[in-house]
């Protein structure tokens, strides 16, 4: 299973700061697909992801034991 950090909008739309989810060895892409399926999160093209506390690409793998941020693009002035 892999930890999934929700932010801002995310958090709201799940109602949870995370959800853990089992996509191990699986890409970027593939959670974002998983995610819109399973939890209807909007807008996944624009957010950013980070595992491990830095930023990846759509095409990076998700290994077992990683920690997977979600975080939408920051709106206000």
């Amino acid at each position: 299973m892999i930890k999934l950090l929700l932010f801002a909008k995310l958090r709201d739309q799940a109602g949870k700061q995370e959800i853990n989810v089992d996509i191990e060895g699986k890409s970027v892409k593939e959670l974002k697909r998983v995610l819109k399926e399973s939890y209807s999160f909007d807008e996944l093209d624009s957010i950013m992801v980070a595992i491990n506390e830095e930023f990846v690409n759509d095409e990076e793998i998700i290994r077992k034991g990683d920690v997977v941020a979600l975080i939408p693009p920051v709106s206000g002035g």
